[in-house]
C-alpha cells in the first residue's frame, strides 16, 4: 500500500525562513506538481516528524538545518492527484550553507520570498504554513 495513494500518508514539512524571507521551490511530481511549495516528504517508519522535516530539507536544499520549531499540521486531500496527506509543517531560522537544486528530478526551480507575496501557483501545504506565520507574527 502507498502512503498518501491507498491509505493517508503520513509527510512534514519544513518552512526555512533567512532574513525574514521563505526559501521555496517548484515541486516537479505529485502531489501539486507546478506549484511552489515548502520542502518536505513522507515520515519513514520509527522516525519522528522532525527529523523528517530536517531531513528532507537537507537532502532537497544541500542546507545544514539546526533546530526546528513546530508550527502547525496541514491536512490535504488533493482529489485531482488522487492524495490525501497529514504533513506536521515545521520552521527553521537555524541554517548553515547556500540552498541548491539537488533533487531536480523532484524540484525544478527554488528562490527566497516573502510570506505576504508568495509565487503562484502556491501548494495548498505552503498556503497553511504561510497562514500560521502571519498569524504568529501579528
Amino acid at each position: 500500500m502507498k502512503p498518501g495513494i491507498d491509505i493517508p500518508g503520513v509527510g512534514s514539512g519544513l518552512v526555512i525562513e533567512r532574513d525574514g524571507k521563505v526559501l521555496l521551490y517548484k515541486r516537479v511530481k505529485p502531489p501539486e506538481a507546478g506549484h511552489w511549495s515548502i520542502v518536505g516528504g513522507k515520515v519513514d517508519h520509527m522516525e519522528t516528524a522532525a527529523a523528517a522535516a530536517k531531513r528532507e530539507a537537507e537532502e532537497e536544499t544541500g542546507l545544514i538545518i539546526g533546530d526546528v520549531r513546530f508550527l502547525c499540521l496541514s491536512e490535504q486531500i488533493i482529489p485531482a492527484d488522487g492524495q490525501h496527506w497529514l504533513s506536521l509543517i515545521y520552521v527553521a531560522n537555524d541554517i548553515k550553507g547556500e540552498p541548491s537544486l539537488t533533487e531536480p528530478d523532484k524540484l525544478s526551480d527554488m528562490g527566497w520570498f516573502d510570506v505576504e507575496a508568495p509565487p503562484h501557483p502556491l501548494s495548498l501545504f505552503a498556503q497553511d504554513a504561510f497562514r500560521h506565520l502571519r498569524q504568529h507574527r501579528s
